[in-house]
């Protein structure tokens, strides 16, 4: 058995002939075989997947992923879109200050840095919406540092090798100098991904495939029998539940009005339906007078900090309502139900249902 404080190397040369055999093939991904022939990651594709891949899972970005690099293939050809559009293609992934910081960050990155992304961890983390995790990811990925990266599988795999109960995420410090310690300076950004793959893949966090983990003989905890039960979390306190009203009105020519919401907060720059605020007894706040008529049914749904209720009403559009600053009127031509963000498209599915 390889001893974890005299052979971190020995370690790290194990994990990267498991990877050069069972890498995953993702479309932001260049094999370890190219790479070994000298193709060179784009760090443009490496930022937008880190950022798409923040608290979501890879099955669910991959269709995002194509299509944005279908339409934008460059920072600078994303940098040029009208935010509208970029918001719209967004729409489903959630956390929805990505998509603002996503359109800043191109920005920046065209206009000061001629388009092309600075390399060093430091430089990275002056970027809008670049935080230590991903400078961490595009200096190792794209550029082939030495950086230390930790996701939620890099920390997984890290508490089972060396057995740390200590719970996340107060443990994160002592899972990232265990990390660092094992970064070589050889095939650092192969390195980081088979460790991401060995979490995604083996070191999955209900059932752990042991038996075939390249680690499975220095593992800490395999060999105390705690895999399973690693990592320890602090518990989450309960999520309140806050309830809210939403306006559907529909014209009788098929248009449909929309509201631009804030750029802070949840949502932010994204269409949606007017509404109430959402609090524990929100007071109606209907866009205009009418006879607003309740649909049935409500709209649930999940954010990171709390659970929300909509009541959805419906009404007919007057075909002269002026549109404000913050409401719009879409034709019904214009009006995709896919631009709108989840917890909005509910609500359209729910009056579609009718």
């Amino acid at each position: 058995m390889r001893d974890l404080k005299d052979d971190p190397l020995g370690l790290s040369d194990h994990i990267l002939t498991w990877y050069d055999n069972h890498a995953r093939a993702l479309p932001w991904r260049i094999s370890p075989k190219d790479r070994a022939l000298g193709i060179q990651p784009d760090p443009y594709r490496i930022w937008l997947s880190e950022v798409m891949l923040q608290q979501t899972t890879v099955a669910a970005v991959k269709d995002y992923f194509h299509r944005f690099t279908q339409r934008w293939p460059t920072v600078q050809k994303l940098a040029a879109a009208e935010d509208g559009d970029v918001m719209g293609e967004w729409a489903g992934l959630g956390y929805y200050a990505r998509a603002r910081n996503l359109l800043k960050c191109a920005r920046v990155v065209t206009d000061e840095y001629a388009g092309v992304f600075p390399t060093t961890h430091d430089s990275l983390l002056k970027l809008p919406g670049i935080g230590p995790y991903t400078a961490a990811a595009i200096s190792s990925i794209a550029y082939d540092l030495p950086e230390t990266v930790l996701d939620g599988n890099v920390e997984r795999v890290m508490a089972r090798l060396y057995n740390i109960d200590a719970p996340l995420p107060g443990s994160k410090p002592q899972l990232k100098t265990l990390a660092a310690a094992l970064t070589p300076n050889r095939r650092p950004g192969d390195y980081a991904q088979a460790v991401m793959d060995l979490g995604a893949t083996i070191c999955s966090p209900k059932s752990p495939a042991c038996g075939i983990c390249p680690w499975r003989d220095p593992c800490l905890a395999r060999t105390a029998g705690t895999a399973q039960s690693l990592p320890q979390k602090t518990p989450k306190k309960p999520k309140p539940t806050r309830r809210g009203h939403v306006y559907l009105a529909r014209a009788s020519n098929g248009d449909w009005l929309l509201e631009r919401r804030p750029d802070k907060g949840l949502l932010g720059g994204m269409l949606g339906w007017p509404g109430s605020e959402w609090s524990e007894d929100p007071a109606p706040n209907p866009p205009f007078a009418s006879d607003w008529r309740d649909l049935g049914g409500e709209v649930r749904h999940t954010f990171t900090h709390f659970h929300l209720i909509l009541q959805v009403l419906v009404t007919e559009l007057p075909t002269q309502y002026p549109p404000t600053e913050r409401h719009l009127r879409v034709a019904a031509d214009d009006f995709r139900p896919s631009d709108l963000p989840t917890v909005m498209r509910k609500a359209f599915d729910l009056w579609h249902s009718q």
